[in-house]
Parts: structure tokens; sequence; C-alpha cells
């Protein structure tokens, strides 16, 4: 199975900013998912999608080649991760490689075990769009989610008579951490509009954290600086 690992970084950050290259435990952000990447897959098989020629040189410092730098427009704040996928995936093709699997690893998760991402390449198959890494969600559309209504109203977003969250059931979210993508899905249907879609569950909080804003920042701190990360 030929494989890409996508690391997407780009320079702006609004609620965070240079987020990228802030230095978690001595090491840039963004050094934490090549070094994880670099430790399963070979360097060929491993591509920085950046804008950023100082992200760039901060990665190349490890050994890692930066194959291009990914055109600004691809780099805004409304810039969607799909076309960030696509444009590196036609990259790779325009140059004769063709990956079975792309495998995403947002920088924003400082916190992964290469167990994890080499069980969702086992869960892996060409008639699926997707494996994504997910954990129960704390909140449930069907107890304590509300959607306003044309009236200024909170109604639940899901109607329901259940009085214990226990009893509802459970829903999913996607902590960001691991990705595993059908290329060919990705091209023919967009990231957004995958329906073959399997879970792989991560219940330890710690390797679920998506770094966004300072909250989210000073708890890797407290992990780091507790010793909290097996």
């Amino acid at each position: 199975m030929k494989k890409l690992v996508i690391i997407p970084a780009r320079a702006g950050s609004k609620r965070l900013p240079k987020k990228n290259v802030k230095l978690l435990n001595n090491k840039p952000l963004i050094m934490h998912s090549v070094s994880t990447a670099k430790s399963l897959f070979k360097d060929s098989e491993i591509c920085i999608s950046t804008e950023s020629k100082e992200i760039q040189e901060i990665v190349e410092k490890s050994g890692l080649k930066v194959p291009f730098l990914r055109p600004k427009e691809l780099a805004m704040d409304n810039s969607t991760t799909e076309d960030v996928l696509i444009h590196a995936l036609n990259w790779y093709t325009k140059y004769s490689y063709q990956p079975d699997i792309i495998i995403l690893l947002q920088p924003t998760s400082p916190f992964r075990k290469t167990k994890h991402i080499e069980d969702m390449i086992t869960k892996f198959s060409d008639d699926i769009d997707m494996v994504v890494s997910v954990n129960e969600a704390k909140s449930n559309p069907y107890f304590n989610l509300y959607e306003e209504n044309d009236t200024g109203f909170l109604k639940k977003t899901k109607k329901s008579n259940y009085t214990r969250f226990q009893d509802c059931p459970k829903v999913w979210e996607m902590n960001g951490s691991v990705y595993a993508i059908n290329p060919t899905s990705l091209k023919k249907k967009g990231f957004n509009n995958f329906d073959k879609i399997i879970k792989y569950v991560i219940d330890d909080p710690i390797y679920c954290l998506d770094i966004d804003t300072e909250y989210d920042w000073l708890i890797a701190e407290t992990i780091i600086n507790k010793k909290l990360k097996i």
C-alpha cells in the first residue's frame, strides 16, 4: 500500500498566533507531528504542506525535505483542508506517485501514539472513504445541545425524552488527531461528502487534544510538565 502522510501547516493563526512554530517542550509545535511521522514512515512518504519559508526551514533542519511551498491562496483563513490535500495529492501524482491512502496529521495534535496510526491504517480499505480518530462527545444533541429557533427560543437539537445523559445514544466527536483518507474518494466526493466513514476510538483525552487557543496550549504544557503523556 502506497502511503502519503500530509502535515498541513500555515503561518497564520488568528486565535493563537504563529502556533505551528511556537515552542512546546522546547520544540516547535509542528515538529511533534513531524517526529511521529518520521518514526513510522519513510521521508519520501511525508509531505509538509506550507506556504511559510520559516516553517520550511524548521522542518528541513530535521533532514526532512519540504517538497514545495503551497500557493498563498491555499493558506488563507477561508482555505479548506480539502483544497490543501488535493493540491498535495495532485503534486505527487504529477511526479508519478499515486498513493493508496492519505494519512492526515494535523500539527495542532502534538500527542499521538504510533499504535493509533498503525491501527487505523490496518482498519483502512479501498471500499471506504475514511477512518477517523474520535472520542465520545461530552455533549449530546439528545440531551444538552440546543439551537435557537426562528422566534429566538432554544430548542433541543434532536427531539427526545431522555432524562439521563447516560441513556442517550452515543455520539462521537472527531478529535483531529489522525485521518486515514481514501484519495479516490477525496477527489470524487470531496472531504465533506464522505458517507463511508469508520471510527477509531481514542479514550485517553491526552491523545485527543487539539490546540487552537491559549487555553489548549496551557493544557498541553500541563500534560508535559506533569509528565502525563505515556
